[in-house]
């Protein structure tokens, strides 16, 4: 059970706090504002109502006692920019970092972030993606250049069997999992047929998605 100190609680900071409580993942979170905090008081562990630019407020929540320090303060570059320097200079185990913008991935590393998040430009490209292609039904970025796909099955594919297409030969693709009614099958082995009820997740690079899948 990971241990996260969550700074802001905007729409993301909300979601995130969610989401770690649903990991069961002890939270406490920071904001200015104590509605924010009432919002979410339920997912939270712990909560503090301060101002995360401020050192001597820093200092008091024990910042290297957490497995990971989010910040998630959204619409104040500055303030994020700030707390994440502070973080770094009390030795925060592991800091990540919001964005909004490419260029400020540069500087919130440069202050101490180990990691950054965009989280409108990850969404956009996968709306993009899931709604602009038609055979797409579901995305996952791995790094710059593979990604897990769920598609349809092919036409061309439909009652063979995943040995008769070959895909891994002549694509570099694998298929790693089969989707039926929201249930998913990983046991998948050279005899198992495609059939028209079942939705494919593949993994690959992702010019060789394209191609195989006509993207």
């Amino acid at each position: 059970m990971k241990t996260v100190l969550l700074i802001g609680l905007g729409r993301f900071g909300k979601h995130v706090a969610m989401e770690l409580y649903g990991l069961g993942c002890e939270v406490m979170a920071v904001d200015k504002e104590e509605d924010k905090i009432n919002d979410v008081l339920p997912y939270l562990t712990s909560a503090q109502i301060g101002d995360s630019t401020k050192a001597d407020f820093l200092k008091t929540l024990g910042v290297r006692n957490f497995d990971v320090c989010i910040v998630a303060i959204s619409n104040n570059f500055q303030s994020s920019l700030e707390t994440t320097a502070l973080l770094r200079e009390m030795d925060a185990q592991y800091i990540v970092a919001r964005a909004e913008r490419d260029v400020q991935e540069k500087f919130l590393k440069l202050s101490g972030a180990n990691d950054v998040v965009y989280p409108e430009k990850q969404m956009a490209k996968w709306t993009a993606i899931r709604f602009g292609l038609d055979n797409v039904l579901d995305y996952v970025e791995l790094d710059d250049s593979h990604a897990i796909f769920e598609v349809k099955v092919p036409k061309m594919w439909l009652n063979k069997t995943v040995g008769e297409i070959d895909i891994r030969r002549k694509y570099n693709i694998n298929i790693i999992g089969l989707k039926s009614d929201n249930k998913l099958n990983v046991e998948i082995s050279h005899d198992t047929r495609l059939t028209t009820d079942v939705t494919l997740l593949v993994v690959g690079e992702y010019r060789a998605l394209q191609k195989c899948f006509k993207l």
